[in-house]
């Protein structure tokens, strides 16, 4: 599955270095290259800060960016002020979870330090996270009281893929319309997060394909709940979203194809092979005569 895979990452991430600055990267330069091309003022407001991943709180300047913007509405509602230990806490099971990332898998590990350069940590009750294409290597968490270190690792890979589509799609193009234009209903699909919903085409493709990083990490540590949770919604919405192929371009329906493939057969196996493999690392656009 090209979505999950490093090395199409990777390759995604040098077409964008290229877009922003004429050059390709050496390999080694890459992780820094592309926070200097995120950095600029067309892709977002303020610059990456750090190769590692910047956190700031409810008094930070991304959270009042997103405030002032109405950027993460249902995540900011309600965050209110932290202190010290709450911080060092908060810090101390990122840390956690970072290493939990690279025990599961160390090329989803390298995928998410890629992507994912800045972390705003709050307390508003929201129990999620948040990312968003205009702010690239955002995330925006409010953890549960309860969260175990898995709990903050899935968040993270949660919104990294989130990032991560924005990204393929920036680069080649996911969708036939505009995002406005996939919100009519005739255009909706079902949810295989908010089961038994209709979302936005893009949503319902994107709320899909974030299960599958979530179920195999999940399964890696040897548990089942959202496995058992999401094989019947996302086959559902699988079939849903098949319903929606026109709208699709080239490369969408390679990401759809590899999905749906998925759902029917739910073998995390497959799912460790993709990440690493450069079978999918690679994808040639289509070449105008």
């Amino acid at each position: 599955m090209h979505f999950m895979n490093i090395g199409h990452t990777y390759e995604n991430a040098a077409r964008l270095i290229h877009a922003v600055s004429q050059e390709y990267p050496d390999p080694e330069g890459l992780h820094a290259a592309y926070r200097v091309a995120i950095s600029s003022p067309q892709l977002r407001p303020m610059p990456v800060e750090s190769e590692e991943i910047t956190i700031s709180y409810e008094d930070g300047a991304w959270a009042d960016f997103c405030n002032g913007n109405g950027v993460f509405e249902h995540i900011f509602k309600g965050a209110g002020p932290t202190a010290g230990p709450t911080r060092e806490s908060w810090g101390t099971k990122v840390a956690a979870a970072l290493g939990l990332i690279k025990e599961i898998s160390p090329d989803l590990h390298r995928m998410v330090d890629l992507l994912v350069t800045d972390l705003v940590i709050l307390n508003s009750g929201a129990d999620g996270g948040g990312s968003a294409s205009h702010i690239p290597g955002v995330v925006v968490m409010s953890p549960g009281e309860r969260w175990e270190p898995l709990d903050y690792a899935m968040c993270i890979v949660h919104e990294g893929m989130h990032l991560n589509l924005f990204l393929s799609d920036k680069m080649y193009g996911t969708f036939t319309l505009p995002s406005t234009d996939l919100e009519a209903e005739d255009r909706r699909a079902l949810s295989a997060v908010k089961i038994g919903q209709k979302r936005p085409l893009d949503k319902a493709f994107h709320a899909a394909i974030v299960t599958v990083p979530l179920m195999f990490m999940e399964h890696r540590q040897g548990r089942t709940a959202l496995v058992d949770l999401y094989t019947t919604s996302l086959r559902d919405a699988c079939r849903d979203l098949k319903k929606q192929r026109p709208y699709f371009t080239e490369y969408g329906r390679m990401l759809l194809d590899e999905l749906c493939g998925f759902g029917e057969a739910i073998d995390f196996d497959h799912v460790a092979h993709t990440i690493s493999s450069p079978d999918y690392a690679g994808y040639r656009p289509t070449v105008a005569a």
